[in-house]
């Protein structure tokens, strides 16, 4: 049976930063705190349903910084659908710099499973410059911490953030694989009303990535990522209108994700001399190889390359196979 969430929003709530990039109602489309009872309705729905083995994820917010009681109020409430086997488990996300042995403990009697940490960035520079409040340092205790309890760890990082570079982003990403995260979500930055981020737009001190520049980034993570055995369980923000109303620039995409495969599968090709080459590839891919517009297509011509693309239906989608 395919895995699922039952997502339980808890909107802003523990977070002791406004970080630069951070509109958390314009992320998620909610600013109502849930209650126990919202809690309970939302699991029984989509128990009905029985379509997938089925996680609790409270996301929005800084989850082990909220209210104490509040946390438990929630906690409490999902607590027998895990106890029952109802549902596999319960997924949070929290800072780094709001985990310790005290709160550890608390996530584990009621039946927390894994914990997500918005780490995105490893670079001090970066991480002060966003407002986050917490270091590099904070992000290795925190994973270590949480692995030490036997927690699933997931990390999320971001790319194009003010002060930060490819090069420091790659740096990231070679440092959260040394933590040996089960999972991983990348999120290019996308400036929003009303954040620090955009203030700094508007003045022309910070130029962001575009949807393309950030595709060609995560083309590098991302097989850095799958080469060491992480999943990434999310490649950029979901679509929703309220992010399209309020973005001012930045990497978002409705097909993000796309994107960046396309990118990597041209990536393939780039990594050879420029020459002529005949490209076999899955009759469901042929469009993702040429790119946006046909832009891979340009791309390569640019460089050198002479490309004659055959379809093979043996090959999986994505594959490649090059002569």
């Amino acid at each position: 049976m395919k895995k699922g969430n039952i997502s339980i929003f808890v909107p802003h709530q523990g977070c002791p930063c406004a970080c630069s990039f951070c509109n958390q109602k314009t992320i998620t489309g909610q600013n109502e705190l849930p209650t126990a009872d919202d809690v309970r309705n939302a699991v029984d729905t989509a128990l009905r349903k029985k379509e997938y083995e089925y996680e609790i994820a409270f996301f929005g917010g800084s989850f082990t910084a909220i209210d104490r009681e509040y946390m438990l109020e929630l906690l409490k409430a999902a607590y027998p659908y895990v106890k029952s086997g109802q549902v596999k488990g319960i997924r949070i996300s929290t800072r780094p710099d709001c985990i310790d042995h005290e709160v550890l403990d608390i996530l584990k009697k009621y039946g927390v499973t894994s914990i997500e940490l918005g780490a995105q960035s490893m670079d001090d520079e970066v991480l002060e410059a966003n407002r986050r409040g917490h270091t590099a340092q904070d992000i290795c205790n925190a994973s270590e911490l949480i692995k030490e309890y036997g927690f699933e760890l997931g990390l999320q990082m971001m790319t194009g953030l003010y002060k930060d570079t490819a090069e420091k982003s790659i740096e990231t990403a070679k440092k959260i694989i040394e933590f040996a995260p089960s999972t991983v979500r990348i999120y290019p930055t996308v400036v929003l009303k009303g954040t620090y981020l955009a203030e700094l737009y508007l003045k022309e001190e910070y130029t962001p990535l575009n949807a393309d520049n950030s595709a060609e980034l995560c083309a590098i993570l991302v097989p850095m990522f799958e080469n060491a055995g992480i999943k990434i369980i999310r490649l950029g923000l979901h679509s929703s209108r309220d992010i399209k109303e309020n973005m001012l620039a930045g990497g978002f995409h409705d097909s993000f994700g796309e994107l960046v495969k396309s990118r990597i599968m041209v990536n393939k090709i780039l990594e050879l001399p420029p020459a002529d080459y005949q490209v076999y590839v899955n009759p469901r891919s042929v469009s993702k190889l040429k790119g946006n517009k046909k832009s891979n297509i340009y791309l390569l011509i640019e460089r050198g390359y002479n490309i004659k693309i055959i379809t093979d239906n043996g090959l999986d989608v994505d594959e490649l196979r090059i002569k």
